[in-house]
């Protein structure tokens, strides 16, 4: 694929629609966030791109960390630029598990319209096992699959390649390592174990934000390290380090990228380039492909629905929900704070 660098002087066609995600590993909450990163300067370049070429909508993606990186002011740097140059939009945390993705995934997406007000795809259907995954959608009939369904029908993987489907391959545990995966139920990760099963590098992880004096805000929740996944839930989040971090339901080793993968909504046919490395990372680092779908009908509807633009309609924030949990921590509400203050100028909707 052949990358082109775009900068203030590139002459670009005006499109129907931009989608992105700027890189988001400085925003997550698996590692160290870092506010200087300059990878955070994405996110307003992201907007400059869409401001300067109006497409008729936008999609912006990104984790959850992205709210209360900088104090908000990614936030800020995103809505900014867009309201001020005629988009109406929907910025929302959501969970992907309640659009029928086997896996707690929250993240943060934006839809745009230019001239209309964008529709946001509603959940379809019902989570369980995870903060806030049940709220607001009580009245749906199906229920996210679990991963026992996710992975129903895979062979028993193999331990070396070539093997079908691509990357099912599991390298038995020895040592430490498979006694650990011995005593670990579904459901329950290293934060369960007595410190005796905890492995150094744990060790490190889960001290590290008070050895160096990370700034409270900075610290995040504690690690959970290696976890045995629970068969009759959805997975957790799925990440580049998944294969290293997830235990299988019922057998003692880890998933098999292949695994992830299925738990990602990929389908067995999908092969993924690189070393196994580089793998893992392609498969954490995607939108669910089932995730993406549930947005792109939404998007493509309102695309034939609106071919006309409505006149010279004023930008608006139209809907921000920063949470779907019950609670807000004091970081979040301080920045539902600021972007109420600085975009609602009507009946912006808080759900």
């Amino acid at each position: 694929m052949r990358q082109v660098a775009i900068d203030e002087y590139t002459e670009l066609p005006r499109p129907e629609i931009i989608i992105g995600g700027p890189p988001c590993q400085s925003f997550s909450s698996a590692g160290m966030r870092q506010d200087d990163d300059i990878r955070n300067t994405l996110v307003a370049v992201f907007a400059q791109l869409v401001a300067r070429t109006r497409p008729r909508m936008f999609v912006f993606e990104n984790v959850e960390g992205f709210l209360t990186a900088a104090d908000g002011a990614r936030v800020h740097d995103l809505l900014g630029p867009l309201i001020a140059v005629g988009y109406r939009i929907h910025l929302r945390k959501v969970n992907a598990a309640n659009y029928g993705v086997p896996q707690h995934r929250k993240r943060v997406i934006a839809i745009g319209g230019l001239g209309f007000d964008p529709s946001f795809p509603e959940p379809t259907h019902r989570a369980y096992g995870a903060p806030g995954a049940e709220i607001g959608v009580s009245g749906l009939l199906p229920t996210s699959p679990t991963v026992a369904e996710a992975l129903r029908g895979l062979p028993p993987p193999a331990s070396q390649t070539p093997v079908q489907p691509q990357g099912h391959i599991a390298r038995p545990l020895e040592g430490v390592r498979l006694a650990l995966a011995q005593v670990l139920k579904q459901g329950e990760t290293m934060q369960d174990l007595p410190p005796d099963f905890w492995h150094p590098s744990y060790r490190r992880r889960a001290y590290r934000r008070v050895m160096d004096g990370t700034p409270t805000e900075r610290r995040g929740g504690p690690p959970a390290g290696v976890r045995r996944l629970d068969a009759a839930a959805p997975s957790k989040a799925i990440t580049g380090g998944a294969a290293g971090e997830f235990i299988h339901p019922f057998e003692d080793r880890f998933l098999t990228l292949r695994e992830c993968a299925r738990i990602q909504t990929f389908p067995d046919s999908f092969e993924f380039v690189g070393s196994r490395a580089e793998q893992a990372l392609l498969i954490g680092n995607a939108v669910p492909p089932l995730f993406g779908k549930a947005i792109a009908a939404s998007v493509a509807k309102d695309l034939r629905d609106h071919l006309v633009e409505q006149g010279n309609m004023e930008g608006r924030l139209l809907s921000f929900v920063p949470t779907v949990a019950n609670g807000m921590s004091p970081a979040l509400e301080k920045v539902t704070r600021t972007v109420e203050e600085r975009f609602t100028t009507g009946q912006l909707t808080l759900l």
